[in-house]
């Protein structure tokens, strides 16, 4: 399988441009696959946590032709019955989940995607470490996937996602990533002004994400097995989701190299646990990564899970003439907006996006559903493969002490849950405690082609 993946930056991007033509070439290869015969959309749900309700919402609110929920799979039934009754408050008339199509278990995403027709859809929400394995089975029944960020967690699946995306491309299958920010107007005006010349090029770029702790986890209680809690507790562990720093963080480093136009190179990073407390996760509870792009421009990402300190959730970009917002205080609104030269304030302000704005997680259904309609090109995972590895990149730094070179996180041959497809729920778990109570550390400057053994 290596002997066709991409080892190097150069090779990883000349692999980008590759999918990309054959996206161009692809309508024809499957055409007549997209929506039913009466025009209905249906939806499989994998994954019904906060963020898989979410898109199965913005699903059922498309404008632009009928879309309807009908089947549901989870690990718990506490999630299955909370995200049933959240949805039907709402989408009565566009649900017909009945018992016989809700489903639990490790292998429950099949039973869910079984019920689907080629040219569906299903919605991948699931913990990160089973996006592959998800993916490939959808891949197999030619069905339409959204899938939540991060898509990978470490080199190996990275680079198993690549080859995946370039099979869902060639079966002219529409896939969506869950990094909506690019489906923004506003940050798309953005992006076009910078591209314009608008603040000059930019030379560096601050992202910011602190609030209150957060991702932390106790010891396992009695009645849940070990592979189970920490499915439960995905945030805790790196394998099932990179851990706070990939699933909290990719956003605004998507973003802010989306702006720059390129991926950083290298990423040199330091972090650690101070206040955890009684916690007994994988998580630092801050991080302070220099991310370099191939000019010399860099990325200075801080983020901080702690109570009591000062919070923010924002980006900004800086260039040779001006500045810019990318994001004020969440994801949605952005509020963007750019400045002559380096002061954000009125006085200096050359452009705002209108408000109120509309939320990137509906529009990224809205273009999703429109490219299956239209039968046009339209697959996001390359580029969520690409988001996904730049995060690791940074965490990996913070986590071995050593700076990363791009080629490096590719090339790196520790995979985090291997196994991800073999998994049970009684079965051995990817990570154990040790006589501590801990569960591994990383341990920078020690442990150093590895975040934790």
């Amino acid at each position: 399988m290596n002997e066709s993946i991409p080892s190097t930056r150069r090779e990883f991007l000349k692999t980008t441009g590759t999918l990309a033509a054959i996206s161009s070439l692809a309508p024809g290869l499957a055409s007549g696959l997209f929506a039913a015969e009466n025009n209905t959309i249906q939806v499989a749900l994998v994954g019904c946590g906060g963020r898989g309700t979410g898109a199965a919402e913005q699903a059922m609110s498309v404008k632009n032709g009928p879309v309807k929920l009908v089947a549901m799979a989870d690990v718990f039934q506490a999630k299955m019955n909370g995200s049933f009754t959240e949805l039907k408050k709402d989408f009565s008339d566009t649900m017909d989940v009945p018992e016989d199509r809700k489903f639990l278990g490790l292998d429950s995403y099949k039973k869910a995607m079984d019920c689907l027709k080629p040219g569906d859809v299903v919605i991948l929400a699931t913990p990160p470490a089973f996006r592959w394995v998800h993916f490939t089975y959808a891949i197999e029944k030619k069905l339409n996937v959204f899938m939540e960020k991060p898509v990978t967690v470490d080199g190996p699946t990275t680079r198993r996602m690549i080859k995946l995306a370039e099979e869902s491309i060639q079966k002219n299958l529409k896939v969506g990533v869950g990094l909506m920010i690019r489906h923004c107007k506003g940050r798309q005006e953005l992006k076009a002004r910078i591209e314009s010349g608008e603040i000059g090029d930019i030379i560096a770029m601050r992202a910011y994400r602190m609030a209150g702790i957060s991702a932390t986890c106790g010891p396992k209680p009695s009645d849940i097995s070990e592979t189970m809690y920490q499915i439960q507790k995905f945030h805790s562990f790196l394998w099932a989701s990179g851990g706070m720093y990939s699933d909290y963080y990719i956003h605004q480093i998507d973003e802010c190299s989306w702006m720059k136009g390129s991926w950083p190179v290298k990423a040199h990073a330091i972090g650690a646990r101070h206040f955890r407390g009684k916690a007994v996760d994988q998580n630092f509870d801050n991080y302070a990564v220099e991310y370099t792009y191939a000019d010399g421009a860099k990325l200075f990402y801080d983020g901080r899970n702690m109570k009591g300190c000062e919070m923010a959730f924002s980006s900004f970009a800086h260039g040779s003439k001006g500045c810019a917002t990318i994001t004020t205080n969440s994801h949605t609104p952005g509020k963007v907006r750019t400045f002559k030269g380096q002061k954000f304030d009125d006085a200096n302000l050359i452009w705002k996006f209108p408000q109120p704005e509309p939320s990137p997680y509906q529009l990224e259904w809205d273009d999703l559903i429109g490219a299956i309609r239209a039968d046009k090109p339209y697959n996001e995972v390359q580029r969520g493969a690409e988001a996904s590895l730049v995060t690791s990149m940074g965490r990996m730094a913070a986590h071995t002490g050593n700076t990363v070179t791009f080629e490096q996180m590719m090339n790196c041959q520790h995979e985090f849950a291997p196994d991800a497809d073999k998994l049970t729920a009684d079965g051995a778990a990817p990570v154990v405690p040790g006589p501590d109570g801990l569960y591994p550390q990383p341990q920078p400057g020690v442990l150093k082609d590895r975040e934790y053994k």
